[in-house]
């Protein structure tokens, strides 16, 4: 089954001269969660904004479900759904209506039954005749959700969705972007909350600097860059690394009082039990010791700090 959106070779350079996309490929398909994770600035609303044909691309192509964005513009976005970082809805009109009017729109006929069932989804069904300037942040968020999904798309994008939302209001909207991948649309979303996109993806992509520098799916990266970190809380604290240890990866931390030492967890050997036979021989003592698996959130922080070009992955 081919994926339900391609993107070739795309690029994007603004008149005042930034590159935003460098020469990016991906393809997503059908049916998935993908997290799209990067700093500020890497490239991530570009690159959404040029699938959804907000901005021009200068080079590449996007098929979008079979269709063309530049070609078949109108039939490609009228199966994609975006939840923008923005609000860009009336605050003096109602939830009812602006789902109700966004499905019109795109040509869909109405059906009260169906906006009801968005709207009882999202928990802004008591509050579907209120006036949005009423409404709290989360639940401007939530309309902008319901506003999205009136002309059922099969590709929905959410830009920071729970931004502003709380952490209960959260774990509903994640439980509907699971019903919604249940029932075969697929969902790209952008997150700050590195959990929620280890809770939530199937597949992870890392931009930086307007270039994908890792696509993968979530467990396979976490195994394949993930350390192991172990620490040790020192019987008395050491001024500097003793020059015996330094074959392993290990450094100082609380002024001296523990003793850091990162491993690969996929190596050979970890280099665990020679550690601890030359902290021996060197009487470093220790009180206690605790470990720590990486999170996607370190291994995310790791790619996009990285100096040199971090590993590329296929799609």
């Amino acid at each position: 089954m081919p994926p339900v959106l391609s993107i070739r070779n795309l690029s994007k350079t603004y008149k005042s001269g930034v590159t935003a996309l460098k020469n990016t490929s991906l393809d997503i398909e059908k049916g998935e969660i993908f997290a799209l994770l990067g700093p500020n600035g890497a490239g991530k609303t570009t690159l959404i904004n040029a699938v959804c044909g907000i901005v021009t691309a200068s080079t590449g192509e996007i098929i979008a479900a079979g269709h063309d964005v530049k070609k078949d513009y109108r039939a490609a976005r009228s199966l994609i759904g975006l939840v923008p970082q923005e609000m860009s809805i009336d605050i003096f009109e109602t939830p009812w209506h602006v789902t109700s009017y966004s499905r019109g729109l795109f040509g869909k006929p109405k059906d009260d039954a169906f906006v009801e069932k968005i709207l009882k989804d999202l928990s802004l069904f008591e509050k579907k005749h209120a006036k949005i300037q009423e409404l709290s942040g989360g639940m401007k968020r939530r309309v902008m959700i319901a506003k999205a999904l009136s002309h059922e798309p099969q590709i929905l994008f959410l830009d920071e969705p729970t931004a502003g939302v709380d952490v209960e209001l959260r774990k509903d909207m994640w439980n509907m972007v699971r019903k919604l991948r249940d029932d075969g649309c697929t969902i790209i979303l952008t997150t700050h909350y590195i959990e929620e996109a280890e809770e939530m993806a199937d597949r992870v992509g890392v931009i930086r600097k307007g270039e994908l520098v890792v696509v993968e799916e979530k467990r396979k990266l976490m195994d394949r860059l993930g350390k192991k970190r172990v620490t040790f809380a020192l019987s008395e604290p050491l001024k500097a690394v003793p020059e015996g240890l330094g074959d392993w990866d290990v450094k100082l931390n609380r002024n001296g009082e523990e003793l850091q030492y990162t491993f690969d967890t996929h190596a050979e050997r970890t280099g665990v039990p020679s550690l601890l036979k030359r902290m021996g021989e060197l009487n470093i003592a220790f009180k206690d010791l605790n470990t720590h698996t990486s999170s996607l959130e370190d291994i995310f922080v790791d790619l996009v700090h990285a100096k040199g070009d971090a590993e590329k992955t296929p799609a």
